[in-house]
């Protein structure tokens, strides 16, 4: 549910002199204790466009564009994020909450970056991160149960910080990847490595883990004066992050851990048909190596398998293994969310995990079930092209290929496209555009515009890598062909933090109408464990550090799994239901796949993924991205666009909660295509490490500081009689100039100014 105008309006004026007072002196504590830097010279235009200099930004209260008043005055001030029947968050005083919301690597800086970086972040829109990290000892500890003091000091100043500026935290304080398990007992493990499924059955591990998280969330916290248990700052808790049972990674357990489980899976058969005896029976397989019954032994059979269509005794095993591996997950789950609420007394909701599976097709559906005892759903789901390169999954370096994979070509990859299950909210934890894409720009803009149809709760870029932009992303310690390599994980580029505020602002608003669900599907339970195929499903979420080769292709089918099915409006899952109570709805109204366009079923979101064009006609929010010189001029409800850009976006959106052709300031955003100076790239044909043919590009030359950003070739219209001026801001939000307008039948005609990423109109 948006906030109203009004209400939106209230805040910004809320506190009074009070308010004004405590700005100006944020703004002087800054200008004081901060190193002012000179603004950068002038450089001289390079193709394709103008160098994106920032100017260094004390929030002062008279910029134009701060979002900082969407936010409360502090974070959890009303009492704890919490969910209505229907699963959707609520604040504390049962107002509807959306979150904007991003990762940031900035919780470990100092204090004056960290006040800095929250307040950024705040101005742009956001009003919720995540802080990822490991509060176990992160070296070779003597004990297990050692934690990280430093990083769970980062982690309390940070929840401090970002409080003051109205912004909540999720929390996700363990991941398997790499971690220093020599003398920790853990048989098979003397080694450091990946701890993939053993937090799921390993005792020790679990009391490890335990004993971590209770430091983190018992002690005090010396910034605020309450344990992070008690701060309703904190809205979410994540127990981990990127493991489970049900992908690829379960099948590098070590061997003497292997045997556990398969003794675990043995005394869970006993329980189901009496003895392994009796169980063999009923599975009429053929045994395996490793089935050593007498001994209370029975072979884990690979992830593989279950990928596989099975039949006969084969099935019936995989069907039990499956049911016994959900058990297993989902009790630990429970156990953990027990852990909290009773032992520690955290009153945040819970997030079980965020993983994916080896086949979204035939586990999913599992994966989430096993994730319901807690409250909230996640997943990591990136939006990528291809990229080849020796690093590839870090960072981009020279002689590195690459495919673009725009967004409005390809809708059934988008990052939204979720099936969510009944009474949770659903959020990507991580999500971003990834480089070297081109194609960046749209990333907020379809994101803010699925993500309100659908109903998926929040989306999280990854990461955020600076206390404002990252203006210099290259990596200084190393090369690659005597250049210096690009990071690649950051989110803190003209192109895609550049386009928060509009799209911020419209999601949170909600400008854009939730539609109502396309597909509700009820799946029994016995249908999980026999791995029936639901009515739909995902697509496969393409993740460079954990697969080969290149995200799975989509065509697109006239039935109900149909990727597009997620662009006409919410996909539902429940567990447990009844399939006669199924509801799938006629998406032959919606979708026309002759002419490859999708619109929603609430007639504001239209994408045409022929040309390549996705627009917005909502009343307080229009707009358009994709390929928009080949579309020709664009008519909306109240905004005409006419575009020389090959590709860019354009976002209109009221900024008093008024619609556009009533409202006494808009905020028109414009993004293009971004790269550092002297970036080259040819066109290239190369194969990825599957043996997959692809036309790209190589990268020949990475470039430097600062980024260019394509110059902005547009005419808009807003027909909107209130209207008699157009303020051109800078990157911060502040007037620069007025532009020359010409007045129209009942509105306004502007040309996009050069040099600038926003206008307002008033």
């Amino acid at each position: 549910m948006k906030t109203s105008g009004d209400e939106f309006r209230r805040s910004s004026k809320e506190g009074g002199c009070s308010r004004q007072f405590s700005q100006v002196l944020f703004q002087l504590v800054l200008a004081f204790l901060c190193h002012i830097s000179p603004t950068c010279a002038q450089q001289g235009d390079l193709p394709p466009g103008y160098a994106f200099h920032e100017p260094r930004d004390y929030f002062f209260y008279n910029a134009l564009l701060d979002l900082r008043d969407l936010n409360e005055r502090t974070a959890g001030q009303s009492g704890f994020v919490h969910l209505s029947p229907e699963g959707e968050f609520l604040r504390g005083d049962g107002t509807p909450i959306r979150f904007w919301a991003c990762g940031t690597e900035e919780f470990s800086a100092d204090q004056l970056e960290l006040t800095r970086h929250a307040r950024f972040l705040a101005k742009i829109g956001v009003n919720m991160v995540r802080l990822h990290t490991q509060i176990g000892s992160d070296a070779d500890a003597p004990e297990l149960k050692e934690v990280n003091e430093k990083e769970i000091d980062n982690i309390r100043r940070a929840v401090a910080a970002f409080r003051r500026v109205g912004i909540y935290v999720t929390i996700s304080p363990y991941w398997a990847h790499d971690r220093p398990a020599a003398r920790w007992g853990i048989k098979g493990y003397e080694n450091e490595g990946d701890l993939y499924g053993l937090l799921f059955f390993d005792p020790t591990l679990q009391e490890g883990y335990k004993s971590w998280v209770r430091k983190l969330y018992d002690g005090m916290n010396p910034y605020t004066g309450v344990p992070l248990a008690s701060d309703p700052g904190v809205a979410i808790i994540q127990i981990q992050n990127e493991d489970g049972m049900f992908f690829w990674t379960i099948d590098a357990l070590k061997a003497p851990q292997k045997i556990v489980l398969g003794k675990l899976f043995g005394q869970w058969l006993v329980k189901k048909y009496g003895s392994l005896a009796s169980a063999a029976d009923a599975w009429d397989a053929p045994r395996q190596t490793g089935d050593h019954f007498a001994g209370g032994d029975v072979e884990i059979l690979s992830v593989w398998q279950w990928t596989q269509a099975q039949h006969g005794g084969m099935g019936r095993r995989l069907a039990d293994q499956l049911q016994f591996f959900a058990d297993t997950q989902r009790n630990f789950y429970a156990d953990m969310v027990r852990f909290y609420r009773d032992e520690l007394g955290c009153r945040q909701l819970i997030n079980c995990s965020n993983w994916i599976t080896a086949d979204p097709r035939r586990l999913n559906d599992v994966e989430r079930y096993t994730n319901t005892v807690g409250d909230v759903m996640a997943v990591n789901k990136y939006f990528t092209g291809v990229h080849v390169g020796a690093n590839n999954g870090w960072r981009i370096d020279s002689g590195d290929y690459f495919t673009n994979h725009p967004g409005v070509l390809n809708p059934w990859d988008l990052p939204t496209n979720l099936k969510q299950v009944v009474g949770h909210p659903m959020i990507v934890t991580e999500t971003t555009w990834v480089s070297p894409m081109d194609d960046q720009d749209e990333g907020p803009f379809l994101v803010s515009a699925y993500e309100s149809l659908t109903g998926v709760a929040g989306c999280y870029w990854f990461t955020a890598t600076e206390d404002r932009y990252d203006t210099d992303p290259l990596f200084p310690f190393t090369d690659a062909h005597g250049q210096h390599p690009i990071r690649k994980w950051t989110c803190s580029t003209p192109a895609l933090m550049g386009n928060f505020p509009a799209a911020a602002l419209m999601y949170r608003e909600g400008y854009v109408q939730q539609g109502s669900p396309v597909i509700v599907e009820n799946r029994p339970l016995a249908d999980l464990w026999r791995r029936k195929l639901p009515i739909i499903s995902e697509n496969m979420p393409f993740d460079p550090n954990r697969m080969s080769g290149q995200p799975g292709e989509q065509t697109p089918l006239a039935d109900a799994d149909n990727p597009l099915a997620f662009l006409v409006g919410p996909v539902k899952v429940k567990y447990g239901g009844d399939p006669a109570q199924n509801k799938i709805a006629d998406l032959n109204p919606y979708i026309d796949y002759q002419k490859k366009i999708v619109s929603s079923n609430t007639g504001q979101i239209r994408l045409d993924y022929n040309i390549g064009l996705c627009t917005i006609n909502a009343p307080a929010a229009q707009g358009a991205c994709g390929f928009l010189e080949k579309a020709g001029p664009i008519h909306l409800g109240t905004v005409d666009i006419t575009s020389s850009n090959s590709q860019a976006t354009i976002l209109a959106v009221s900024m008093d909660g008024r619609p556009l052709d009533r409202s006494q300031r808009v905020l028109v955003q414009m993004g293009t295509p971004v790269r550092l100076a002297g970036w080259e790239q040819t066109p290239a044909d190369f194969t990825d490490g599957d043996g997959n043919a692809h036309h790209g590009f190589q990268i020949q030359r990475l470039g430097e500081s600062p980024w260019m950003i394509q110059s902005p070739l547009a005419t808009i219209t807003v027909r909107n009689a209130n209207l008699t001026k157009v303020i051109v801001l800078d990157w911060a939000g502040y007037e620069t100039r007025e532009l020359p307008l010409v007045k129209v039948r009942g509105g306004v005609r502007f040309v996009f100014p050069e040099r600038a990423g926003y206008v307002v109109l008033e």
